[in-house]
């Protein structure tokens, strides 16, 4: 009878151990917002832009610690690209990969026929920030929340390269938060979530854009192409 119940609770210790031990995956589709215009149709004349420099010309990783690159610029620029793309408004250049582009048009044994822009965009972040507010109540023992807190701000800017007059100038700002609570031990605890970097950016970037296609449709903006 003893023996029995000894296998009984290692078939049990067994179960629970591999139990313990087995690994989940789950993956899901996250939704997108695109700019607004992306879901209007268009069928008016495109002017054609070039990508100009957009650089981090905010506080925050500049430090003295910071390295040299401009990773909050580079990403700016990759988001800015995308967006200005499916407004349907514009054509949009790229010159960041011209040396690549040539070197697969003398493979195809082509001429390459780059097409010039009359128009810069450019511009950067002017502001950026991150912080952690919390309360506690009573002292932490009957609970406490923690929200992380991401802040950003960037400028645009519409160059005429002939003349070199910013035609049009645009802002825009926006706030992620992210809340988190526990209630006697109960509830949800994050760590440092990076990911409100990029998506405060994006936000930023895609009011700004949408500022320009209003714009363009109410004809404060009116490029000469």
């Amino acid at each position: 009878m003893e023996f029995n119940k000894i296998k009984l609770l290692g078939l049990c210790f067994s179960f629970i151990a591999l139990m313990s031990g087995c690994a989940t995956e789950t993956h899901q589709a996250v939704a997108i917002t695109k700019v607004e215009a992306s879901n209007t149709v268009y069928s008016g004349p495109k002017s054609t832009l070039v990508l100009g420099e957009f650089n981090n010309r905010s506080n925050y990783m500049q430090g003295l610690f910071s390295s040299n690159i401009d990773k909050l610029g580079n990403q700016g620029k990759t988001i800015l690209k995308t967006h200005l793309q499916q407004t349907n408004r514009f054509k949009v250049v790229d010159r960041e990969n011209l040396v690549n582009m040539q070197k697969e048009a003398e493979l195809l044994g082509i001429k390459q026929e780059i097409k010039g822009a009359r128009y810069v965009i450019s511009g950067g972040v002017t502001e950026f920030g991150r912080k952690v507010t919390g309360d506690k109540q009573l002292f932490g023992i009957l609970g406490a929340g923690k929200s992380q807190i991401a802040y950003a701000k960037v400028s645009l800017n519409i160059i005429d390269v002939l003349t070199s007059e910013i035609i049009y100038s645009t802002q825009g700002a926006g706030e992620f938060q992210l809340n988190e609570r526990q209630v006697v031990g109960f509830g949800s605890k994050a760590g440092y979530d990076a990911t409100l970097n990029g998506k405060v950016l994006d936000f930023a970037i895609k009011e700004s854009i949408n500022n320009i296609t209003r714009d363009l449709e109410n004809g404060t903006l009116n490029f000469v192409l």
